[in-house]
């Protein structure tokens, strides 16, 4: 008999503007199967698309942030790569759709790290506009180790979050990096002890619920498509962008908040 009780595999919520996506498989590090993909990808356009969430939180119940694929499962033939999971190569490369939905959300998102990240986590978290880690958790960059690559965007971000020379090095010897170094490096924002992780994560996303929506979405858009601009072309798409943030509600709020000394009340309008 199916148990209906059972609570989701990945647990969406929205309060305060913030949407929290929960990976939600502790007993297996939240190491990801083929029906998480599919609510994962679900989970990130809805945020994207709703108007009432303005940051995301990405993070994983239990002790572990995300184990990466679901290796038990394939190798049982049920799982991802799997004969009874849709394996294979070609389908694979459509389950990484969530990866790709996340690097195209307008909406920004925190992974708030809670513990380790390995294979497919760690692509998650780096697919995050910002990173939180507890002191605790570990980065599992051991790719190289298993005689694979990192399939779901490792290879584009650490090249550009860290430069050539550093991603290679991460890459290449596959080290595990824990948080302090995490941080040293440049690849999480902050590295604090574990009970602090969740009060700086709901600080943090406040703060950003609290700001412009549409001029924050705006700036995510802008960081992405300058990556591939030239200045001259990036700088005409600021400009067009910046007229239109002119006409906003939210702008003529911004101007009457600084002008009468109080706190803006943005809208998304």
């Amino acid at each position: 008999m199916t148990d209906t009780t059972a609570e989701p595999e990945v647990l969406y919520a929205v309060e305060d503007h913030i949407a929290t996506i929960t990976l939600n498989r502790p007993h297996r590090r939240n190491a990801i199967s083929v029906g998480m993909l599919e609510l994962l990808g679900e989970h990130f356009t809805a945020a994207d698309q709703d108007r009432d969430v303005r940051v995301v939180v990405l993070t994983g119940a239990g002790k572990g942030f995300c184990s990466g694929l679901d290796i038990k499962d394939a190798m049982a033939g049920t799982g991802i790569g799997g004969s009874g999971g849709g394996g294979g190569g070609g389908s694979l490369q459509t389950r990484t759709l969530p990866t790709v939905i996340l690097q195209e959300m307008d909406t920004p998102v925190i992974a708030a790290i809670n513990g380790a990240a390995a294979g497919y986590g760690l692509d998650l978290a780096l697919g995050a506009d910002l990173r939180l880690m507890a002191s605790s958790a570990v980065l599992l960059p051991g790719f190289a180790r298993r005689g694979v690559v990192p399939e779901s965007g490792g290879t584009w971000y650490l090249p550009r979050l860290l430069g050539w020379a550093k991603a290679a090095e991460i890459s290449y010897l596959g080290r595990d990096l824990d948080a302090a170094e995490s941080e040293r490096i440049g690849l999480v924002n902050r590295a604090v002890p574990d009970d602090a992780l969740g009060p700086l994560v709901r600080e943090w996303a406040s703060e950003i619920a609290r700001n412009a929506p549409l001029a924050v979405q705006a700036m995510k858009r802008l960081f992405r498509h300058g990556q591939t601009e030239d200045f001259a072309s990036h700088s005409h798409h600021v400009l067009l962008q910046t007229m239109l943030l002119f006409g906003t509600k939210d702008f003529q709020e911004g101007l009457a908040s600084f002008v009468e000394g109080r706190p803006p009340e943005f809208r998304g309008r």
